[in-house]
């Protein structure tokens, strides 16, 4: 039996990979940032805040791998360069040297497509592309990537790199949250002219590709590319979101360039290029060099995701 770090473990990924090492009989500890957050009854580890100073030597004890969800998330808005190259650079930075003193085998590193860029342009990202951030989120997430590849490789450290587009599931926030709620409202959405691809990860799957980059003998030294494997247009997600609501969706064709328009004059027009754009990954080489398949199809993924909704309304509505 492994004993394996999640840091990050209170998070939205963090929590579901948690329970699903444990499902697979791993001895797993928790590193959470407060120690009243800690789950009663679990191995955790206060580290505090995370950045250059995290001192990560107790939580690493009798460790042999560790997965880094831990990050300073995107926030809309939030353009401020410091606090994610803290928090997601030198936070990782220090997570990975302090992971060689402790012996620990590998550490895979949680990372996301905005390293790759924001799309659009109807190129399908690679692993290999040249990087090509927008934003602070997606340049400290690079930097991430780099330092611990460049740990790896100096200090033996088994280093594995996983970027995601959108993830979803049970315990989603921001975005993908917002469009649950119009959809389970039956709302009517001007988005029934969107032609677009956009590739997405759903939670249980996000899982099971974390477990296997854990364990992979081919993994290491590499960045890889995760997506479900079926990539989907805004108008066919919302129309799926619908049939797992048990209802219909309530789509108007407004011509995209009219979106884009209204998106700009009322400051939201990052999210609505999100809705009417594309942003595509190529995952070849997790399936030829990894073998890995999604164990969930996206519908069976959205249908866990609509279930935990409608749990939350249930628990908020008495």
């Amino acid at each position: 039996m492994s004993r394996v770090l999640v840091t990050g473990a209170n998070g939205f990924v963090g929590a579901a990979l948690c329970e699903r090492l444990a499902r697979d009989g791993h001895a797993v500890r928790r590193a959470v940032r407060l120690a009243e957050r800690a789950p009663a009854g679990s191995d955790a580890a206060v580290v505090g805040e995370i950045g250059a100073a995290t001192d990560w030597r107790d939580a690493l004890r009798g460790v042999d791998s560790v997965v880094h969800t831990a990050a300073r998330v995107h926030v809309m808005h939030d353009s401020a360069e410091q606090p994610y190259l803290e928090t997601n650079a030198e936070g990782t930075r220090r997570l990975a040297l302090a992971a060689v003193e402790a012996g620990v085998k590998r550490l895979v590193v949680l990372s996301s497509i905005k390293v790759n860029g924001e799309g659009g342009d109807g190129r399908v990202y690679r692993a290999t592309d040249p990087p090509s951030p927008t934003d602070a989120y997606g340049r400290s997430k690079l930097a991430a990537e780099s330092y611990a590849l460049e740990i790896g490789r100096a200090r033996g450290l088994e280093v594995v790199v996983l970027r995601v587009p959108l993830v979803y599931g049970p315990g989603v926030r921001a975005n993908f949250l917002r469009l649950m709620h119009w959809v389970a409202s039956r709302r009517p959405l001007p988005l029934g002219a969107v032609r677009n691809l956009r590739s997405l990860l759903g939670l249980g799957n996000l899982c099971d590709l974390l477990c296997l980059l854990r364990e992979h003998p081919a993994a290491p030294g590499k960045v890889w590319l995760g997506a479900d494997g079926e990539d989907l247009s805004t108008p066919d997600l919302i129309r799926r979101l619908a049939r797992a609501f048990g209802t219909d969706a309530r789509l108007l064709a407004v011509p995209p360039v009219c979106l884009r328009l209204a998106g700009a004059l009322t400051g939201r027009g990052a999210e609505v290029a999100r809705l009417c754009g594309s942003l595509q990954l190529d995952i070849t080489p997790a399936r030829g060099q990894l073998g890995w398949r999604a164990p969930r199809t996206v519908d069976e993924e959205l249908a866990l995701a609509a279930r935990w909704f409608r749990s939350q309304e249930a628990v908020q509505g008495g």
